[in-house]
């Protein structure tokens, strides 16, 4: 039945590598796997990281950048995709011109900066290209509040400067803002999402007193992608991901002698699955 080809959900993550398997382009095939989703790659960077940082990394030339994304279009039918660390100027822009010449469905943009470690992932120019690039392609864009306050340069630390940092982030071009709060020093991880039609909502969840928590923002990221790939509109999306990444908190695996990485199985002992969401 021809109808049935290429019908399985399909989803996309353009991002770096992370040898440690917490993040990146690791931590989403992990989410997207435990969402039921089929997951491909674009890989733009290479980094060799751990929990305790990154130790090096080296970007992808940019005409086997191109190449993947031709490949992708050329087999796949991707519903959605997600972005994550792009490394400097030239290869934001090449992501963009390619996510702009291919329909990969609904754009995630996780604004990635800075690692769990401290190591800088873009530099300024590259956050300039980013903000006039490819924010104006987002569906969605998810930064945490050191990035919206990079990328708006107003600063965050009550619910009202959530609220204006997210309209400023609407102003560059995203159609809808999800604003990560778990990186402020409150009991409780407060994130303020702004949809294209101007309504807002917040999401709370208790936090977990545990340092692993490496890959929290691609793990959100992928599991919106994925949800939104599986039919969901974007604010059960969203709430789902919220919940899906409490869950790989809360329940930590040991790993590693840094900042450890999220338990992508989390959503058994959650009933996260996709029968009863």
């Amino acid at each position: 039945m021809p109808q049935q080809i290429n019908s399985f959900p399909q989803v996309a993550t353009i991002a770096g590598t992370d040898s440690g398997g917490g993040a990146g382009i690791m931590a989403d095939l992990k989410t997207f796997q435990a969402r039921h989703v089929f997951a491909t790659a674009v890989v733009v960077a290479v980094t060799a990281q751990n929990t305790l940082g990154v130790q090096a990394s080296k970007l992808m030339p940019q005409t086997l950048i191109d190449a993947q994304f031709q490949s992708l279009a050329a087999d796949f039918q991707i519903r959605a995709c997600k972005t994550g660390m792009l490394g400097d100027s030239n290869h934001v822009r090449a992501v963009a011109a390619n996510l702009k010449k291919y329909d990969f469905g609904p754009i995630i943009v996780d604004p990635v900066m800075i690692a769990k470690g401290g190591a800088t992932l873009l530099n300024a120019e590259a956050i300039h290209t980013l903000k006039h690039e490819l924010v104006p392609l987002a569906t969605l864009i998810t930064p945490n509040v050191p990035e919206a306050q990079t990328l708006t340069g107003q600063k965050i630390e009550k619910k009202a400067d959530f609220i204006t940092a997210a309209q400023m982030l609407q102003n560059l071009g995203a159609k809808n803002v999800l604003i990560k709060g778990g990186h402020l020093d409150l009991p409780q991880a407060n994130d303020y999402v702004l949809l294209s039609d101007h309504t807002g909502f917040w999401l709370t969840a208790p936090k977990s007193a545990t340092k692993r928590t490496h890959g929290t923002g691609d793990t959100i990221s992928a599991c919106i992608t994925a949800e939104l790939a599986r039919g969901a509109d974007l604010a059960t999306a969203i709430s789902i991901s919220k919940k899906y990444v409490t869950a790989t908190i809360a329940h930590s695996i040991q790993v590693g002698h840094g900042h450890g990485p999220l338990n992508h199985w989390a959503a058994q002992k959650e009933g996260l699955s996709f029968e009863n969401i």
